[in-house]
C-alpha cells in the first residue's frame, strides 16, 4: 500500500495530531519527517489531554509503528521527558519507538542562540518558539552538525560538540553570551545517549523493508504550509520544508510510495508569533474565536491571532503540497456567529487577484464572500447530514473556492467528534 502523508495547510496548529492520531486506526506505522520541538500536537481521548512534541502523533495505538525521521531535529531532553510521560500512562512499549540515527540533535548552544537573535533583533523578530529549531538546522547545512548517531560514540561525539561550540562562540560573544561548558554538555548528552540508544538505528531501511512488505505509513509533518521554508511567507517561516514535498526527504523513502496527500485547514485561521496575516481580526470578535477554540500555543502557550478563512491561501496550499484531500477542524467553533466571511481574494493596489503572492502579504486587502452562520450545537453530530443546512454549505464552499473535496471534519477536541472520517490509504 502506498503512504499518506498528512500536512498542515495553514500557518501550523491546524489540528494535525487529531487528525494523524484518527487515521493511525489505518495505518501500521506514522513517520514525524521534519521540525523539531517546536511543534505541539494535541490528542485528547475521552477527555485526557496529551501533547506531544517529537514523538508521532500515533503513539496512542500500541500496534502501531513511531519512526523520527531524519529530516526532523531532535532535543534528546524533550524526547526521553515524552517517552517517560507515556510509558508511565502505559503506552510506547517495547520497540515502538524508533529514532533515525542520522537525524540531526538540537543542542544547548542551539537554543541559547535562538534566544540571544530574537532578543536582540528586538521588532524585527520572528517569533520564535526559542527551542533552538532553526540553529540546528543552520548547522546541519554547514556540515557542522550533531547526529542521533552520535550519541552511541563518545569520543565522536565529544569531537563534535567541541567543533560545533567553537563554530557557536563568535556569535554568541557578538551578542553577549556566554557558551556552555564542552565536558558538561559532553557528560549530559553521554548520558541521554545512553537512554536513547535503544531507539536509534536505521530508519529508512526499516521503511524500505515495511514497503517491501506492504505496510501502511503514514507521515506526519509538522508546522504548515504557509511556515515552510521555501514556499511560506519568508522570512516569517519556520527552518525545515514542512510542505509534502519535504516527506520523501525527511522520511528517506521515494515519491513512488506516496499515494496521497491529506491537507488539514482549521474553519478559520490562526497564527502564532510575527508576520503578515491578511485575514486577522481585532478585537471582540478575533477574541470571542480564541477563546472559543482555546486557541492557544501547545508549546509556548502563546495567544494565536485569529482570522477568517482564507481560502486563498488554502488554494495556494491545496496546489504546492499536491493534496487529494482536505480535513476540516474546530468547526465547532463558528457555531453562534450570524455571519461567517471567506477570503476569496486579494486587493494589490488596486487590483484582484486570487493568486498567493511571494511578498508583500502584508499590504494586501482581502476580498470577502460572506455566508451564514448556524447557531444549534453541531458538537454532538456524528454524521454529515447532522449538520445544519447552513453548516454544510459552509464545508462545501470552502471545498469549492480550494478545489479540493473536504473529507474528515473535526468538531471538537474529542476523537468521537469527527465525521467523515474514512481509511485514507488507496488501494493498490
Amino acid at each position: 500500500m502506498p503512504a499518506v502523508v498528512v500536512v498542515g495547510a495553514q500557518w501550523g496548529d491546524e489540528g494535525k495530531g487529531k487528525v494523524v492520531d484518527l487515521f493511525t486506526h489505518y495505518a501500521d506505522a506514522v513517520v514525524r519527517y521534519a521540525g523539531g520541538a517546536n511543534a505541539g500536537h494535541t490528542l485528547v481521548v475521552e477527555g485526557v489531554k496529551i501533547v506531544l512534541h517529537l514523538v508521532p502523533s500515533g503513539a496512542l495505538h500500541s500496534d502501531t509503528k513511531c519512526v523520527i525521521g531524519p529530516g526532523t531535529v531532535v532535543d534528546p531532553a524533550v524526547l526521553l521527558e515524552e517517552i517517560d510521560a507515556l510509558q508511565g500512562r502505559g503506552l510506547l512499549a517495547g520497540d515502538q519507538l524508533l529514532v533515525s540515527n542520522r537525524a540531526q540533535l538540537v543542542l544547548p548552544q542551539h537554543k541559547l542562540l535562538d534566544g540571544l537573535r530574537e532578543e536582540g533583533a528586538g521588532d524585527a523578530a520572528i517569533g520564535t518558539t526559542r527551542r533552538g529549531i532553526g540553529p540546528a538546522y543552520e548547522d546541519k547545512i554547514a556540515r557542522r552538525g550533531v547526529r542521533a548517531g552520535d550519541l552511541k560514540h563518545p569520543r565522536r561525539l565529544r569531537a563534535k560538540l567541541e567543533a560545533n561550540l567553537d563554530s557557536c562562540g563568535p556569535i554568541v560573544a557578538h551578542f553577549g553570551g556566554e557558551l556552555p561548558d564542552l565536558s558538561e554538555v559532553t557528560d549530559s548528552y553521554l548520558a541521554l545517549g545512553q537512554r536513547l540508544s535503544p531507539f536509534i538505528g536505521d530508519t529508512s531501511a526499516w521503511l524500505a523493508g515495511a514497503l517491501r512488505d506492504d505496510a501502511r505509513i503514514l507521515l506526519e509533518g509538522a508546522q504548515g504550509t504557509l511556515l515552510d521554508i521555501d514556499h511560506g511567507t519568508y522570512p516569517y517561516v519556520t527552518s525545515s520544508n514542512a510542505i509534502a514535498g519535504g516527506a520523501c526527504t525527511g522520511a528517506g523513502i521515494g515519491p513512488v510510495h506516496i499515494g496521497g496527500v491529506v491537507g488539514i485547514t482549521k474553519a478559520y485561521t490562526t497564527r502564532v508569533g510575527a508576520g503578515p496575516f491578511p485575514t486577522e481580526l481585532s478585537g471582540g470578535l478575533g477574541e470571542h474565536i480564541r477563546k472559543a477554540g482555546a486557541e492557544f500555543g501547545a508549546t509556548t502557550g502563546r495567544p494565536r491571532r485569529c482570522g477568517w478563512m482564507d481560502a486563498v491561501a488554502l488554494r495556494y496550499a491545496v496546489h504546492v503540497n499536491g493534496c487529494t484531500e482536505l480535513a476540516l477542524t474546530k468547526l465547532d467553533v463558528l457555531t453562534g456567529l450570524d455571519e461567517l466571511r471567506v477570503c476569496v481574494g486579494y486587493d494589490i493596489d488596486g487590483v484582484e487577484t486570487s493568486t498567493f503572492p511571494y511578498d508583500g502579504l502584508g499590504s494586501v486587502i482581502p476580498i470577502y464572500e460572506t455566508l451564514p452562520g448556524w447557531t444549534k450545537d453541531i458538537s454532538t453530530a456524528r454524521d454529515l447530514s447532522d449538520l445544519p443546512i447552513n453548516a454544510r454549505n459552509y464545508v462545501e464552499r470552502i471545498a469549492e473556492i480550494a478545489g479540493c473535496p473536504i473529507g474528515l471534519v473535526s468538531l471538537g477536541p474529542d476523537r468521537v467528534q469527527t465525521v467523515g472520517l474514512t481509511d485514507p490509504f488507496p488501494a493498490s
